[in-house]
This record gives structure tokens, C-alpha cells and sequence, in this order.
């Protein structure tokens, strides 16, 4: 069972923070049954929340998982990390078969932040396949949401 969620402010695959614009977070979540919810919350512009749900094959879902593994998450700890703050928070649960792990960190804004923190070594991976999924999310939301086909 694989369960993942974006959004740097919530649980799960997330990034968040609140700001000037309130409560802005990004959010995904992978269920087993190959359903993919995400939601982008930005009151930039008085924008509303957009969210959609698709429901993704089972390769989809093992190349998510291979992605996952690859990048030894699994390994680290998040005990030194930065602790989330009035900035942000990012979170990442993974649930694979018996294994549950969950990471949470401040808002990271650039590689810098990464280096400057007690595990840079870890948050770099982290950082990094925070990358990977939110690129691999919002690939499967513009193809699964293309208006114009090309």
C-alpha cells in the first residue's frame, strides 16, 4: 500500500505556509487503488482552490514507488532537520506495504537552506524527491487535464 501526500503546510506529500496571501498549500495524495487527489491552494489574486482526482495505472503507481525507493528516503531521519516554522512546513508520509515513515521540515527555499541546516546530506534527499514527485504529480495532472490536445 502506497499513500503519498504533497503540501508544504498539511500532511502527507505537502508544502504550505501561511503568508500574506493566508493559508497557500500544494497537496497530493497517491491511494492504492491508483486514485491521485491533489489541491493547489493560492489566494494570490483572489484565486480559488483548484482541486482534481484521477485515477492512475498500476505502472504509474510502480514507477512512483521505484522513484521512492531509489532515493533511499527511507534511510534518513528528520530528527535535525528544521523544525517547521511561521514560514512553512513540508510533510512526506510514505506507507509501503509494513513500512510507515513520515517526515516533516520548515519550508525549504533554495538549496542553501539545505546546506546551512545539521543534515544536509539527508534534507537533500528529501528536497530533492520532494522535487521529483511534485514534477511527476503535476505531469500526470496537465496530461490527465490538457485542454488542447497537441
Amino acid at each position: 500500500f502506497l499513500s503519498l501526500s504533497l503540501y508544504m503546510c498539511l500532511h502527507a506529500c505537502s508544502v504550505g505556509h501561511r503568508g500574506k496571501f493566508g493559508h497557500e498549500f500544494l497537496e497530493f495524495e497517491f491511494r492504492p487503488d491508483g486514485r491521485l487527489r491533489y489541491a493547489n491552494n493560492s489566494n494570490y489574486k483572489n484565486d480559488t482552490m483548484i482541486r482534481k482526482e484521477v485515477y492512475v495505472s498500476q505502472s504509474v503507481l510502480t514507477e512512483l514507488k521505484r522513484v521512492i525507493q531509489e532515493s533511499e528516503i527511507i534511510k534518513e531521519d528528520d530528527n535535525s532537520w528544521p523544525a517547521p516554522d511561521r514560514v512553512g512546513r513540508q510533510e512526506l508520509e510514505i506507507v509501503v506495504g509494513k513500512e510507515h515513515i513520515c517526515f516533516t521540515t520548515s519550508k525549504i527555499g533554495s538549496l542553501a537552506d539545505v546546506q546551512a541546516s545539521k543534515d544536509p546530506d539527508g534534507l537533500r534527499v528529501f528536497y530533492y524527491l520532494v522535487q521529483d514527485l511534485k514534477c511527476f504529480v503535476f505531469s500526470l495532472i496537465g496530461l490527465h487535464f490538457r485542454i488542447k490536445p497537441v
